[in-house]
């Protein structure tokens, strides 16, 4: 009795931590060193120095060509960021926080008189796998799946850098 009690135990444990933790994965290869986005080629790569590890097709802000400047301008950022937090309660999956507004965004924002946004992640889709395309309000998506791999990846403080 007390073996059978120890096998349904470790049954559940098991079935239990199967559900409940499916969308973290793990991962153990060479660390993420920088995060490039091409934004032209609507492709992101993670790298470790040179290598790349893993390639990805993005979606981007509404209005994706030139660099974010204001709040709600649909425009995705360009320049060097850093992946700031990890937020694992996303609305759109699983997402990792980018680094903009910096002091210079912050700057000429205000020298306009605009804000200058904020909230930019790399983010999965809603739904199952949700759109293609360029639909953002300036963030980068993947497909969930591929978030769940990145997830895992990066980690904060990584280096992004964001070329047109």
């Amino acid at each position: 009795m007390r073996a059978l009690r120890a096998i349904l135990a470790l049954v559940l444990v098991v079935g239990l931590s199967a559900c409940a933790g499916s969308k973290f994965k793990t991962y153990n290869g060479p660390e993420v060193t920088r995060i490039e986005v091409h934004k032209s080629d609507r492709r992101m790569y993670l790298l470790h120095q040179t290598t790349v590890l893993e390639a990805y097709d993005i979606g981007l802000g509404f209005q994706p060509v030139g660099h974010k400047q204001f709040e709600r301008d649909g425009k995705t950022p360009e320049g060097a960021y850093y992946i700031s937090h990890r937020n694992p309660r996303s609305n759109f999956h699983l997402s990792l926080g980018i680094s903009y507004p910096n002091e210079r965004d912050r700057a000429y924002a205000s020298s306009k008189g605009k804000p200058p946004g904020g909230d930019i992640f790399i983010h999965g889709h809603t739904g199952v796998d949700g759109n293609r395309g360029d639909w953002t309000a300036g963030c980068i998506a993947v497909r969930n799946r591929e978030m769940e791999q990145i997830y895992a990846m990066v980690r904060p403080g990584t280096p992004i850098y964001i070329y047109p």
